[in-house]
């Protein structure tokens, strides 16, 4: 007989695909070495390190990197943005 948390756990395992609503969290709430947080933070200056595009291969996509400096209320970081990622 199963008990009531293997039960729940059983119908829980097929939410799966079931979205978790975003944790917003402030700048200064921030720890090296994470990552996945959702925040709202401002784009104070962006400059661009890295374009480069690829030319074999037409359906291949091009490569940016920009360093940008971004902050709210709380604090300002260093973020460094990948392709859509940046401004």
């Amino acid at each position: 007989m199963a008990t009531t948390q293997q039960q729940q756990q059983q119908e829980g395992s097929g939410s799966r695909s079931e979205k978790r609503k975003p944790v917003f969290v402030k700048v200064d709430e921030l720890k090296p070495g994470t990552s996945g947080h959702t925040l709202i933070a401002k784009v104070l200056t962006s400059n661009t390190v890295l374009q480069k595009g690829r030319t074999a291969s037409q359906h291949l996509r091009q490569t940016r990197i920009a360093e940008c400096l971004i902050g709210d209320d709380t604090a300002t970081i260093l973020f460094t943005a990948r392709n859509d990622q940046g401004p």
